[in-house]
């Protein structure tokens, strides 16, 4: 039996699977068994169905056997954030408030698109209560730990698929993204996370936090990822946001490089306070995209920090999913996320319109200034992994200050625009750093191809956290 098959990529496997040196069943076995060592360490899991994971490998080995597997996917395992829907699986959303004796008959549009494409669901993550903030903790399932450094936070909302990637759970995760919620975890393991552009992954039901969220792929390698977006922007009509299918094979430009391509390089957007050495690991990202033969503008997008616009959104989408819990529910949400919906009740509808129509300013300037680049590069965090159990560094309150240590994230929800994050080094402690690649509106494939290249001349894959 081969070794460390559960720190293989989906592209790796699926090679073995072909020449038969090992099997779907082998590999989930594996990530099973790492489970099971780190998890007392990590508690990156909210739900772990070793029968159905099993059952699931079994069925793909027969597939691979008989010459009539679903595709590259297929007998690869998969994480799954506990806010999407999964058949047969409790979505308990990180809170003490939903009740799980009920039936759950139906996946999610992303959750059944992969189903379809034969991979392995090897269990649930763990999320913030309704991923609501950029650390993963939450009453029901406690702290979830980085696995680089297991006293420092994995950051969130997709901390648990974060965390479960970086320390070798499985190959592939779906995260979700509202304001950072893929990039900001992806960035603080040293994983990969892309959040699509809105309407690329149909999502169902509907995030309460409305059109800036997104649901995408978390992975260990480009490729992976791009491998999951085939299936993954497949149509479902339950969203009536989402994009018309275009049969796009978001594989097949990753090996053309970024020569010729144009850049916008911003270190700070104009004002952002950024940690030294995270400034001083992107500048170096950035340069080797430079002599890769890309051409690089040091320019900021030109737009103020558009923080305020963005909490009135965000916090008027958690008063509406939460704020008429009876005060029994309500008891059992966790105080600072009670702080908010306390904070949201002040927020008027003249307030929720006028941020719209900033919103709307905000997205047409971004839509310009983006025109002229093929991509604007930014850090993806202004600081290293913190504090575990903590909502941000240096908050002895905790009250609902999360959106002011992830300046470089929530902006391109605000805007829908496709962006990601990718390793770009450690620091001295040890800890990952992330380079954001934003793309333009509907250019998701390109954002990939300038990752991919960045991968291949760096290897970031290359280092284990365990």
């Amino acid at each position: 039996m081969l070794k460390d098959l559960n720190w293989l990529s989906a592209t790796k496997l699926t090679k073995l699977y072909h020449k038969r040196k090992t099997s779907p069943v082998e590999v989930a076995k594996a990530c099973l068994a790492q489970m099971a060592a780190l998890e007392p360490k990590l508690n990156a899991m909210s739900f772990i169905d070793e029968k159905t994971t099993l059952d699931q490998a079994f069925a793909s080995e027969k597939r691979w056997k008989k010459g009539k597997h679903c595709g590259p996917l297929d007998g690869v395992p998969l994480l799954i954030k506990d806010l999407l829907l999964t058949k047969g699986q409790p979505n308990l959303r990180g809170s003490k408030t939903v009740d799980r004796d009920q039936t759950w008959l139906e996946d999610a549009p992303s959750v059944a698109r992969l189903r379809e494409a034969g991979c392995v669901f090897v269990g649930r993550t763990t999320t913030p209560e309704f991923g609501w903030k950029g650390v993963t903790d939450s009453p029901l399932t406690g702290i979830t730990r980085n696995p680089w450094d297991v006293s420092k936070t994995p950051g969130g909302s997709s901390g648990g698929s974060a965390a479960g990637l970086a320390a070798g759970y499985a190959p592939l995760a779906l995260g979700t993204d509202g304001g950072g919620s893929i990039r900001i975890p992806a960035g603080f393991t040293g994983t990969f996370g892309l959040k699509p552009s809105f309407g690329r992954v149909a999502a169902y039901p509907l995030s309460p936090f409305g059109t800036v969220a997104h649901v995408g792929p978390m992975t260990r390698s480009v490729r992976d990822a791009a491998l999951m977006m085939n299936e993954l922007a497949k149509p479902d009509a339950r969203d009536w946001h989402s994009l018309p299918y275009d049969g796009m094979d978001y594989t097949a430009r990753l090996a053309k490089g970024v020569k010729g391509m144009k850049f916008a390089y911003s270190a700070t957007l104009g004002y952002v306070t950024v940690d030294p050495e995270v400034a001083k690991l992107v500048r170096n990202a950035v340069r080797v995209l430079r002599a890769m033969g890309a051409k690089v503008v040091e320019i900021d997008p030109g737009f103020e920090d558009p923080g305020p616009m963005f909490r009135t959104l965000w916090w008027s989408g958690v008063r509406g999913a939460l704020g008429g819990l009876p005060p029994e529910k309500l008891a059992l949400v966790e105080p600072a996320l009670q702080d908010v919906i306390e904070q949201s009740r002040s927020i008027t509808l003249e307030h929720y319109q006028q941020a719209t129509l900033q919103r709307g300013a905000f997205g047409a300037r971004m839509k310009s200034f983006m025109e002229g680049y093929d991509a604007l590069l930014t850090p993806s965090l202004p600081i290293p992994a913190f504090e575990a159990g903590k909502l941000q560094p240096a908050d002895p309150d905790n009250h609902g200050k999360w959106v002011n240590w992830t300046p470089f994230t929530y902006p391109f929800n605000l805007t829908q625009q496709p962006a990601a994050s990718v390793p770009c080094g450690f620091t001295k402690a040890g800890l990952p750093v992330g380079l954001q690649v934003v793309g333009r509106m509907f250019d998701d494939a390109r954002v990939l191809r300038i990752c991919a290249a960045y991968e291949g001349e760096v290897g970031f894959g290359k280092k284990r956290a365990v």
